[in-house]
């Protein structure tokens, strides 16, 4: 199944904390991971967080600054958001292609804007600043169940078809097979639910499998390898290794 590995946090500084924790089971199919970020008091300089591009959207809830939230998505390359000295934010990461609300609502990269949109994403962060983060999985469970019932949120059955056999799936055209559409098909569904075209969707399993240890999945050899990788993230699968956790 997906396992998607949205960040690369810098192994240089320990002061910065990165928590997951899977979500209620009635929820997987909707939700990958809750996440938190955040800082023991103030680093000497500022944080540069390496966003892994996933093919997942995300809620943003900024602790610091309650007006700062939003739903975001990365583009198909990695993207390095600079988070100051001290920072605290708290996520919700969809697994890809269940988003079903207004694309307008969408930004892309990182999220450091009051939000003014229709969710009630200003109070919930609110309720979140007064609670640890075991608790505010409850919480951020309760907007997962709101949006749900608002058909904004829903499972993806060609997503999950395609997740289901990743391992047999090498080029756009097996993606395709497997999901029992055509091409054109699955050209308007991927970019309708996740935002991506197909090829660019695949060489987000690509890197997203050898970050889960399939170094060449799908790979012609080594070489292309570390080529793609090197494209996708800005560093040699060797350099990206000693320089940050995933």
């Amino acid at each position: 199944m997906y396992d998607p590995k949205g960040n690369g946090k810098d192994k240089a500084v320990p002061e910065v904390q990165f928590v997951e924790a899977e979500p209620p089971s009635h929820l997987r199919g909707i939700v990958h991971r809750f996440l938190e970020l955040k800082t023991d008091g103030a680093l000497l300089a500022d944080y540069r967080f390496h966003a892994l591009p996933d093919a997942c959207a995300y809620i943003v809830f900024d602790q610091l600054d309650r007006k700062v939230a939003g739903v975001s998505k990365l583009r198909a390359e990695s993207e390095e958001f600079n988070l100051g000295k001290r920072f605290h934010f708290v996520n919700i990461r969809f697994l890809p292609g269940v988003w079903q609300g207004d694309e307008a609502q969408v930004s892309h990269g990182m999220v450091d804007a009051p939000y003014a949109g229709d969710l009630p994403l200003l109070d919930i962060n609110r309720d979140l600043s007064n609670c640890g983060f075991v608790d505010q999985q409850v919480i951020l469970s309760q907007l997962v169940e709101a949006l749900i019932d608002a058909k904004m949120v829903a499972p993806n059955p060609v997503t999950e078809k395609i997740f289901q056999h990743l391992d047999d799936i090498h080029t756009v055209a097996d993606m395709a097979e497997l999901s029992d559409l055509s091409t054109r098909q699955l050209q308007r569904t991927l970019k309708r639910t996740t935002g991506f075209a197909p090829h660019d969707f695949l060489k987000i399993l690509r890197l997203q499998q050898a970050l889960n240890g399939k170094d060449t999945w799908s790979y012609a050899d080594q070489s292309h390898f570390i080529h793609s990788f090197r494209k996708a993230t800005g560093y040699t699968p060797g350099k990206y290794s000693r320089k940050f956790d995933v």
